[in-house]
């Protein structure tokens, strides 16, 4: 067995360090102290030692250097590119692992602000000791964790960006909401909304929601309709009103309200029971935020040209917010909730040209929207649910609805889906049972490539109409999909084929060829590999989550992802989401069609190694999930 060498760094060194010496440094120090004392033994007996100087560098960007450096002695500090501070550390201090993962030149300098002793382990050493020592290889992976984590903050909302953006509804609720039971009279809620100087109050049924009464009720419904004000405020409030979620963003309720022509929103919890209520009031007085006039501007519109030039405004408004620093799910909530306003709208004037529905049915959308993740260049996914009481006879109806909401979509800017999964599809227009049945084919039968274009429909959320409907379906398809392990196998096999674009040495995989070669494709690899791993994981534990980053907490609380590795999934999948962002945004500042191709001259070196950090994240969460549901399932 050999003694560890010892050079300096621009030659051999006349100096022998003791092995039983290093041995017991390394076992002071982490990964290695958790190793056994014969792996230890090994070790010493391959690594070398060199000196440095203070001022020299021991790693120089640009230069090839595929070794780990474990600091014996000293202190030295990482520079990146443009010459800020990314690290520094002292005695036992690692570093220089993602150049020998990733293969290619060091990507920052590491200079000696100290004389240094380094211990150094070659490449290949270093890659059996990670392959036979996991602990080895999540050390060392938290390290490029902590580096992505860092490069997220570094992109959330700066404090001078806009407040509406941050700010959750629970920020807002201030007092206890003013409630009333059902049988109260007219007359006695009104003395109780004198006593507690408020406009409106809940009506309750038991301790769930069941209206809303406003000061305008009480003058409209009682005092100018004659009605004795004895009668029971159900028979004056406003029914199952729209109510809102205590986790949404201030932003997200503002544009419901204001496209909807409301002041006053309940806010509720999972089951229905009144936390408190909101009014435009409370959310205006947050900010006077462009989205949100953008929505109000499109609800006011009286046909679908109106519509399609006021959304025409959507692009430079996620320019302006990249411009702010905005979270890239900031943005998605934006991007999702114009939407959602521009389709609404177009519902409306459809049915005032059209006449009312023969039955009641509920339009959805899918896909990203569904999510809340919506960026620029997305097309159009939408289905009907139609109550099961509809005749033949009145399907046209339903038909002439989707013909024209769909076209006027592609008048506002929203392009039909290359698949046909719209409404127009007489497939994805049909009555509450018949969709039951489709869901249960993919369950219980599931056929590869029907999988394939089944997996959009499992993002699905609800945007007018008798949402009851969407409730039905959901319940009865979460109820049976933890039981579904063939389905469940045949999505895990579609969600890992989107592979990260990562080489073998950790190197960017850029299209070969096609309109966008030497591109990187953004989101198949990125984006699309999360959405689709997190939909597994939340399905498979029965979760209604359909947001990505929602699902992640959801399977995380379930127990079937560490809180480290949940927390690093939603990093890496806000960074990415993130540079396709801004990639759109640049796009829209030089007047070219938005898509998902990077070029490579687009990325700083930042950009380059956390997106190589957030892409290793993927793959591996990848191969946790084929863990959960190997193949055997599939027969």
């Amino acid at each position: 067995m050999c003694i560890v060498g010892a050079h300096c760094h621009d030659g051999p060194m006349a100096l022998d360090v003791e092995l039983a010496e290093v041995r017991e440094f390394l076992a002071e120090h982490e990964p290695f102290d958790s190793l056994p004392p014969a792996v230890l033994d090994r070790l010493t007996s391959v690594m070398t030692v060199e000196y440095f100087r203070r001022g020299s560098p021991l790693v120089s960007r640009g230069h090839d250097d595929h070794r780990l450096f474990v600091l014996r002695s000293g202190a030295a500090e990482v520079h990146d590119a443009q010459g800020d501070l990314v690290d520094r550390g002292g005695a036992g201090w690692c570093f220089g692992p993602m150049t020998v993962t990733r293969g290619g030149p060091a990507t920052f300098d590491v200079t000696a602000i100290e004389d240094c002793l380094a211990l150094i382990l070659g490449e290949a050493d270093f890659r059996l000791l990670c392959a036979e020592h996991p602990q080895v290889d999540a050390f060392f992976g938290a390290q490029r964790t902590r580096r992505l984590r860092g490069a997220v903050d570094s992109l959330q909302l700066s404090s001078d960006g806009n407040p509406i953006l941050k700010t959750r509804v629970r920020d807002l609720l201030r007092r206890r909401p003013v409630a009333v039971d059902r049988t109260t009279s007219a007359a006695e809620a009104a003395r109780v909304m004198s006593d507690n100087g408020v406009s409106s109050l809940l009506v309750l049924d038991g301790e769930r929601l069941s209206g809303i009464l406003t000061d305008r009720d009480l003058r409209t419904r009682v005092l100018a309709a004659g009605v004795d004000p004895g009668v029971q405020v159900s028979e004056v409030m406003s029914a199952d009103p729209v109510t809102g979620d205590v986790d949404s963003l201030a932003f997200e309720v503002l544009l419901r309200m204001v496209g909807r022509h409301i002041h006053h929103l309940p806010i509720v919890d999972g089951r229905q029971r009144p936390l408190g209520l909101v009014t435009t009031t409370d959310l205006l007085r947050v900010e006077q935020a462009n989205p949100v006039y953008l929505a109000g501007d499109i609800a006011k519109q009286v046909d679908a040209v109106g519509v399609a030039r006021m959304s025409s405004r959507l692009p430079r408004v996620v320019q302006a917010l990249v411009e702010q620093d905005a979270s890239a799910d900031d943005i998605g909530r934006v991007v999702t909730a114009v939407g959602d306003a521009v389709e609404r709208r177009l519902l409306t004037l459809a049915e005032a040209d059209l006449g009312p529905a023969p039955v009641p049915y509920c339009w959805v959308t899918l896909g990203s929207r569904a999510r809340h993740e919506q960026a620029l260049a997305a097309d159009q996914d939408t289905a009907v649910i139609i109550d099961d009481r509809v005749r033949p006879d009145q399907l046209a109806w339903f038909e002439a609805l989707a013909r024209r909401v769909t076209d006027d979509l592609v008048t506002c800017g929203y392009p039909r889906c290359p698949g046909d999964v719209m409404a127009t599809n007489p497939r994805w227009r049909q009555p509450l049972t018949q969709w039951w049945r489709q869901f249960s084919s993919w369950l219980f039968e599931p056929v590869p490539d029907a999988i394939l274009g089944a997996s959009i429909f499992f993002d699905m959320r609800p945007i007018h109409g008798e949402v009851a409907l969407h409730a039905d379906l959901q319940r009865h398809v979460l109820t049976a999909l933890p039981g579904s392990l063939r389905f469940l196998a045949q999505l895990t096999k579609h969600a890992i084929s989107n592979e990260p674009p990562l080489g073998f040495f950790r190197g960017l995989v850029l299209e070969k060829t096609g309109d966008h070669k030497d591109t990187l494709d953004i989101k198949r690899g990125g984006v699309r590999a999360v959405v689709e791993l997190a939909r597994v994981h939340a399905l498979s534990v029965g979760s209604p989550a359909v947001n990505t980053q929602t699902r992640i907490e959801a399977v995380r609380e379930a127990g079937v992802l560490t809180r480290e590795t949940a927390h690093d999934l939603r990093d890496a999948f806000e960074f990415i989401s993130y540079v396709r962002l801004r990639h759109q945004a640049g796009q829209v500042r030089r007047g070219e069609p938005t898509d998902n191709f990077v070029a490579p001259e687009e990325l700083s070196g930042f950009d380059k190694r956390h997106l190589r950090d957030a892409f290793a994240i993927v793959r591996g969460a990848q191969g946790v999930l084929t863990h959960r549901f190997p193949m055997h399932y599939i027969s």
